[in-house]
Protein backbone atom coordinates (compact mmCIF):
# COMPACT_ATOMS: atom_id res chain seq x y z
CA UNK A 1 0.00 0.00 0.00
CA UNK A 2 1.68 3.41 -1.35
CA UNK A 3 1.05 6.34 1.25
CA UNK A 4 -1.59 8.96 -0.73
CA UNK A 5 -3.97 6.12 -1.31
CA UNK A 6 -3.90 4.45 2.68
CA UNK A 7 -4.50 8.26 3.55
CA UNK A 8 -7.25 8.52 0.95
CA UNK A 9 -8.96 5.50 1.83
CA UNK A 10 -9.01 6.39 5.69
CA UNK A 11 -10.33 9.76 4.83
CA UNK A 12 -13.14 8.36 2.78
CA UNK A 13 -14.00 6.51 5.76
CA UNK A 14 -13.04 2.90 4.92
CA UNK A 15 -12.09 0.73 7.84
CA UNK A 16 -8.76 -0.10 7.39
CA UNK A 17 -8.21 -3.51 10.14
CA UNK A 18 -4.18 -4.52 8.85
CA UNK A 19 -1.87 -2.90 6.69
CA UNK A 20 1.31 -5.29 5.37
CA UNK A 21 4.47 -3.57 4.42
CA UNK A 22 8.27 -3.95 4.31
CA UNK A 23 10.00 -4.65 7.11
CA UNK A 24 12.36 -1.57 8.70
CA UNK A 25 15.33 -1.07 6.71
CA UNK A 26 18.59 0.26 7.45
CA UNK A 27 19.48 3.79 6.63
CA UNK A 28 23.04 4.74 5.77
CA UNK A 29 26.61 3.21 7.19
CA UNK A 30 24.94 2.30 11.21
CA UNK A 31 23.35 0.14 12.75
CA UNK A 32 19.88 2.32 13.08
CA UNK A 33 17.11 1.03 10.85
CA UNK A 34 14.01 3.04 9.79
CA UNK A 35 10.14 2.17 8.90
CA UNK A 36 8.58 2.43 5.26
CA UNK A 37 6.78 5.45 4.32
CA UNK A 38 3.83 3.60 4.64
CA UNK A 39 4.31 1.96 8.01
CA UNK A 40 5.45 5.60 9.62
CA UNK A 41 1.97 6.59 7.96
CA UNK A 42 -0.20 3.77 9.08
CA UNK A 43 1.42 4.27 12.60
CA UNK A 44 0.55 7.86 12.19
CA UNK A 45 -3.00 7.26 11.31
CA UNK A 46 -3.70 5.01 14.42
CA UNK A 47 -3.94 1.53 11.83
CA UNK A 48 -2.16 -1.74 13.02
CA UNK A 49 0.82 -2.37 10.76
CA UNK A 50 2.49 -5.99 10.00
CA UNK A 51 5.40 -7.17 7.93
CA UNK A 52 3.68 -10.94 7.04
CA UNK A 53 1.10 -10.52 4.28
CA UNK A 54 0.06 -13.94 5.83
CA UNK A 55 -1.41 -12.02 8.72
CA UNK A 56 -3.79 -10.33 6.25
CA UNK A 57 -5.46 -13.85 5.69
CA UNK A 58 -7.00 -13.83 9.12
CA UNK A 59 -8.36 -10.07 10.10
CA UNK A 60 -11.57 -10.79 8.60
CA UNK A 61 -11.53 -8.07 6.11
CA UNK A 62 -14.06 -8.00 3.04
CA UNK A 63 -11.34 -7.31 1.01
CA UNK A 64 -7.80 -6.40 0.16
CA UNK A 65 -6.05 -3.45 -1.47
CA UNK A 66 -2.80 -3.77 -2.84
CA UNK A 67 -0.59 -1.16 -4.19
CA UNK A 68 2.97 -1.53 -5.71
CA UNK A 69 3.70 -4.41 -3.23
CA UNK A 70 6.07 -5.99 -5.64
CA UNK A 71 5.44 -9.78 -5.09
CA UNK A 72 3.04 -12.67 -6.41
CA UNK A 73 0.35 -13.07 -3.61
CA UNK A 74 0.13 -16.66 -2.86
CA UNK A 75 -3.04 -18.38 -3.49
CA UNK A 76 -3.49 -19.30 0.30
CA UNK A 77 -4.36 -15.80 1.46
CA UNK A 78 -6.12 -14.52 -1.51
CA UNK A 79 -9.27 -17.39 -0.58
CA UNK A 80 -9.14 -16.43 2.55
CA UNK A 81 -9.01 -12.56 1.47
CA UNK A 82 -10.03 -11.35 -2.21
CA UNK A 83 -7.59 -8.00 -3.58
CA UNK A 84 -8.25 -5.80 -6.00
CA UNK A 85 -4.66 -4.11 -7.20
CA UNK A 86 -4.04 -0.86 -8.41
CA UNK A 87 -1.70 -1.43 -11.29
CA UNK A 88 -0.18 1.58 -12.93
CA UNK A 89 -0.90 0.91 -16.96
CA UNK A 90 -3.25 0.14 -19.46
CA UNK A 91 -3.58 -3.78 -18.73
CA UNK A 92 -2.69 -5.76 -20.31
CA UNK A 93 0.17 -3.41 -21.86
CA UNK A 94 3.25 -3.90 -19.18
CA UNK A 95 2.23 -6.30 -16.82
CA UNK A 96 4.95 -6.66 -13.88
CA UNK A 97 7.10 -4.71 -11.68
CA UNK A 98 8.18 -1.54 -13.43
CA UNK A 99 5.21 -0.40 -15.97
CA UNK A 100 6.04 3.25 -15.73
CA UNK A 101 9.39 2.66 -16.15
CA UNK A 102 9.03 0.46 -19.38
CA UNK A 103 6.07 3.03 -20.64
CA UNK A 104 8.95 5.42 -20.43
CA UNK A 105 11.66 3.72 -21.86
CA UNK A 106 9.43 2.70 -24.59
CA UNK A 107 8.36 6.38 -25.80
CA UNK A 108 4.99 5.84 -25.11
CA UNK A 109 2.89 8.75 -25.38
CA UNK A 110 -0.01 7.45 -23.10
CA UNK A 111 -0.30 5.37 -19.69
CA UNK A 112 -2.70 5.17 -17.11
CA UNK A 113 -4.04 3.39 -14.19
CA UNK A 114 -6.58 0.00 -13.53
CA UNK A 115 -8.33 -1.00 -10.33
CA UNK A 116 -8.00 -5.08 -11.02
CA UNK A 117 -9.09 -8.36 -9.56
CA UNK A 118 -5.89 -9.88 -7.93
CA UNK A 119 -5.15 -13.63 -9.22
CA UNK A 120 -2.57 -16.02 -9.03
CA UNK A 121 -0.81 -14.64 -11.82
CA UNK A 122 1.14 -11.86 -12.93
CA UNK A 123 -1.51 -9.05 -13.33
CA UNK A 124 -3.69 -11.14 -15.31
CA UNK A 125 -7.01 -10.49 -13.46
CA UNK A 126 -10.00 -8.38 -15.17
CA UNK A 127 -10.24 -4.57 -14.48
CA UNK A 128 -12.93 -2.92 -12.53
CA UNK A 129 -12.03 0.65 -13.49
CA UNK A 130 -9.35 2.16 -15.68
CA UNK A 131 -8.44 5.65 -16.29
CA UNK A 132 -6.07 7.18 -19.12
CA UNK A 133 -3.18 9.43 -18.32
CA UNK A 134 -1.02 11.45 -21.43
CA UNK A 135 2.75 10.94 -21.21
CA UNK A 136 3.69 14.89 -21.90
CA UNK A 137 6.93 15.78 -23.96
CA UNK A 138 8.18 17.78 -21.10
CA UNK A 139 7.37 15.72 -18.57
CA UNK A 140 9.88 13.62 -16.37
CA UNK A 141 9.30 9.90 -15.39
CA UNK A 142 9.27 11.39 -11.51
CA UNK A 143 6.61 13.67 -12.93
CA UNK A 144 4.59 10.98 -15.00
CA UNK A 145 4.83 8.74 -11.74
CA UNK A 146 3.29 11.51 -9.18
CA UNK A 147 0.27 12.09 -11.79
CA UNK A 148 -0.65 8.38 -12.13
CA UNK A 149 -0.56 8.40 -8.05
CA UNK A 150 -2.88 10.63 -8.32
CA UNK A 151 -5.15 9.71 -10.44
CA UNK A 152 -4.59 6.18 -9.60
CA UNK A 153 -5.80 7.46 -5.53
CA UNK A 154 -9.09 9.04 -7.34
CA UNK A 155 -9.94 6.17 -8.95
CA UNK A 156 -9.78 3.26 -6.34
CA UNK A 157 -11.55 5.54 -3.95
CA UNK A 158 -14.21 5.92 -6.64
CA UNK A 159 -14.52 2.25 -7.80
CA UNK A 160 -14.61 1.06 -4.49
CA UNK A 161 -17.13 3.57 -3.02
CA UNK A 162 -19.41 2.70 -6.08
CA UNK A 163 -18.82 -1.04 -5.39
CA UNK A 164 -16.70 -3.14 -7.71
CA UNK A 165 -19.33 -4.74 -9.85
CA UNK A 166 -17.70 -7.32 -12.33
CA UNK A 167 -14.33 -6.84 -13.88
CA UNK A 168 -13.41 -7.09 -17.63
CA UNK A 169 -11.25 -9.92 -18.75
CA UNK A 170 -8.20 -7.98 -20.36
CA UNK A 171 -7.88 -7.35 -23.88
CA UNK A 172 -5.06 -6.71 -26.18
CA UNK A 173 -1.41 -7.19 -26.64
CA UNK A 174 -0.04 -8.46 -23.63
CA UNK A 175 3.77 -7.06 -22.46
CA UNK A 176 6.03 -7.05 -19.67
CA UNK A 177 7.69 -4.87 -17.45
CA UNK A 178 10.64 -6.25 -16.30
CA UNK A 179 12.31 -4.62 -13.41
CA UNK A 180 14.70 -2.33 -14.40
CA UNK A 181 18.13 -3.44 -13.92
CA UNK A 182 20.58 -0.72 -12.63
CA UNK A 183 22.92 -1.59 -15.92
CA UNK A 184 20.48 -0.20 -18.24
CA UNK A 185 21.12 2.98 -16.64
CA UNK A 186 23.95 3.47 -18.61
CA UNK A 187 23.85 5.49 -21.70
CA UNK A 188 24.57 4.28 -25.03
CA UNK A 189 25.87 6.93 -27.12
CA UNK A 190 25.06 5.31 -30.20
CA UNK A 191 21.67 5.76 -29.74
CA UNK A 192 19.67 8.56 -30.89
CA UNK A 193 19.15 11.47 -29.21
CA UNK A 194 15.85 11.44 -28.46
CA UNK A 195 16.18 8.10 -26.42
CA UNK A 196 18.70 9.42 -24.50
CA UNK A 197 16.45 11.89 -23.15
CA UNK A 198 14.05 9.19 -22.33
CA UNK A 199 16.69 7.58 -20.48
CA UNK A 200 17.86 10.76 -18.15
CA UNK A 201 14.45 11.55 -17.90
CA UNK A 202 13.75 8.61 -15.51
CA UNK A 203 16.61 9.77 -13.28
CA UNK A 204 19.60 8.18 -12.88
CA UNK A 205 21.35 7.91 -16.17
CA UNK A 206 24.84 7.51 -16.20
CA UNK A 207 28.36 7.37 -18.30
CA UNK A 208 31.62 7.07 -17.86
CA UNK A 209 34.34 9.97 -17.97
CA UNK A 210 38.09 8.89 -17.60
CA UNK A 211 37.58 5.84 -16.18
CA UNK A 212 35.20 7.14 -13.82
CA UNK A 213 31.44 7.34 -12.91
CA UNK A 214 29.78 10.34 -14.59
CA UNK A 215 25.69 10.60 -13.80
CA UNK A 216 23.35 12.64 -16.20
CA UNK A 217 20.35 14.11 -14.14
CA UNK A 218 19.50 16.99 -17.09
CA UNK A 219 20.02 16.74 -20.45
CA UNK A 220 18.50 17.26 -23.84
CA UNK A 221 18.03 16.01 -27.49
CA UNK A 222 17.19 19.83 -28.31
CA UNK A 223 20.32 22.47 -28.11
CA UNK A 224 19.35 24.93 -26.12
CA UNK A 225 22.70 26.96 -25.85
CA UNK A 226 22.63 26.59 -21.67
CA UNK A 227 24.50 23.02 -21.44
CA UNK A 228 27.30 20.71 -23.54
CA UNK A 229 26.73 19.00 -26.78
CA UNK A 230 28.10 16.21 -27.42
CA UNK A 231 27.73 13.38 -30.10
CA UNK A 232 24.88 10.74 -30.26
CA UNK A 233 23.57 8.27 -32.49
CA UNK A 234 21.79 10.67 -34.86
CA UNK A 235 23.49 14.26 -34.00
CA UNK A 236 23.99 15.76 -30.88
CA UNK A 237 22.67 15.91 -27.09
CA UNK A 238 23.00 18.24 -24.73
CA UNK A 239 24.31 18.26 -21.39
CA UNK A 240 22.89 20.43 -18.49
CA UNK A 241 23.30 18.78 -15.00
CA UNK A 242 25.84 16.46 -14.08
CA UNK A 243 27.14 14.68 -11.13
CA UNK A 244 31.51 13.37 -10.97
CA UNK A 245 31.89 10.47 -8.79
CA UNK A 246 31.79 11.27 -5.39
CA UNK A 247 31.36 15.10 -6.11
CA UNK A 248 27.83 16.92 -5.96
CA UNK A 249 25.79 17.99 -8.86
CA UNK A 250 26.70 20.80 -11.00
CA UNK A 251 26.00 22.38 -14.31
CA UNK A 252 27.68 20.73 -17.37
CA UNK A 253 29.57 23.55 -18.58
CA UNK A 254 31.25 24.36 -14.80
CA UNK A 255 32.04 20.79 -14.96
CA UNK A 256 33.03 20.81 -18.59
CA UNK A 257 35.37 23.83 -17.85
CA UNK A 258 36.62 21.65 -15.17
CA UNK A 259 37.14 18.58 -17.37
CA UNK A 260 39.38 20.67 -19.92
CA UNK A 261 38.19 17.73 -22.15
CA UNK A 262 40.64 17.29 -25.13
CA UNK A 263 39.66 17.63 -28.89
CA UNK A 264 37.63 14.46 -29.69
CA UNK A 265 37.70 13.20 -25.42
CA UNK A 266 34.20 12.00 -25.97
CA UNK A 267 31.89 10.27 -22.94
CA UNK A 268 31.41 6.37 -22.33
CA UNK A 269 35.22 6.08 -21.77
Amino acid sequence: MAVPPLRALVEAGFDIALVVTRPDRRRGRGAATAPSPVKAAAHELGLPVTHSLADAAGVGADLGVVVAYGRIIPPDVLEALPMVNLHFSLLPRWRGAAPVERAWLAGDDRTGVCVMEVEEGLDTGGVYARREVAIGRDDTAGQLRQRLVEVGTELLVETLTAGLGRPEPQAGEVTYAEKLDPAELEIDWSRPAAGIERLVGLGGAWTTFRGKRLKVWRGGAELTGEGVPVPAGDGMFELREVQPEGRARVAADAWDRGARRTPGEGLGT
